[in-house]
């Protein structure tokens, strides 16, 4: 019987992130579980059976991303899977009316905060036997197509596909994939607000179509089952009729 896998799961304590590492613990994965904060970590642990380890911390600072993995190998001894889905937004002001500090924010959280665990999950598996593993990046439509007002955003989520793209490339010499998958319209606490109507590039504002976020964590452990030599570079899921196919 194949060892149980080792995930990281960055972002969760809500939306997303908690369904994808509750989808990893009910398929046997030991994960470790980090967000800012500790309470809602606790409470994604609690939902399931399975082993966990809590390690709250900001992606955004290098020295909580060092203990992240530090205290992963500590505890679990290797790495399989890191799914970076830590994130933010700015407030959906005008471009011209952000500040400085919104959009960095943004970038450390978005951006910097992928880099870093990136950075980490390759020392770790390029040293551990069995050598390599999988990285999966949250991307988001956004990384195809903005929304009003979003530029810090979608800023950061373009540029992580070119990140996924450059650790595809650097992680093959130490046996490992990285892949991303775009998401469009999950339902979490985050999407609530397209009930009532969002803005629309037209100047609409409309009722979007929400899918279940349970389908994403399932599509993250489907891109994570398979062997090593295979690899989903970049996957689109989305609500089917939410409006970003088509024009307008």
């Amino acid at each position: 019987m194949a060892a149980a896998k080792i995930a990281i799961v960055t972002g969760a304590g809500t939306g997303i992130g908690r369904a994808v590492a509750l989808a990893l613990l009910k398929a046997g994965y030991s994960v470790t579980l980090t967000g800012r904060r500790r309470e809602p970590l606790e409470a994604t642990a609690k939902l399931v059976q399975g082993k966990t380890l809590i390690v709250p911390g900001d992606v955004g600072k290098p020295d909580d991303v060092k203990k992240i993995f530090a205290e992963t190998k500590k505890s679990f001894g290797r790495l399989d899977l890191l799914f970076n889905n830590a994130g933010m937004g700015a407030p959906p002001v005008n471009l011209e009316d952000l500040t400085y500090e919104q959009w960095k924010a943004v970038v450390d959280a978005n951006l910097t905060g992928v880099f870093l665990c990136i950075q980490e999950a390759f020392r770790l598996m390029k040293d551990q036997s069995p050598r390599g593993g999988r990285i999966i990046n949250n991307g988001s439509i956004s990384a195809h197509a903005p929304r009003p007002n979003s530029a810090p955003y979608t800023s950061t989520k373009h540029a992580v596909t070119g990140l996924t793209k450059s650790a595809s490339l650097d992680g093959r010499k130490y046996d490992i994939a990285c892949g991303q998958i775009d998401i469009g319209n999950a339902g979490t606490e985050m999407t609530e607000r397209m009930k009532a109507g969002v803005p629309q590039a037209d100047g609409r504002i409309a009722v979007e179509p929400l899918m279940d976020v349970n389908d994403v964590a399932s599509a993250v452990v489907y891109m994570d089952s398979l062997s090593l030599d295979s690899n989903v570079q970049f996957m689109t899921i989305m609500a089917t009729k939410m409006p970003f196919i088509g024009r307008g």
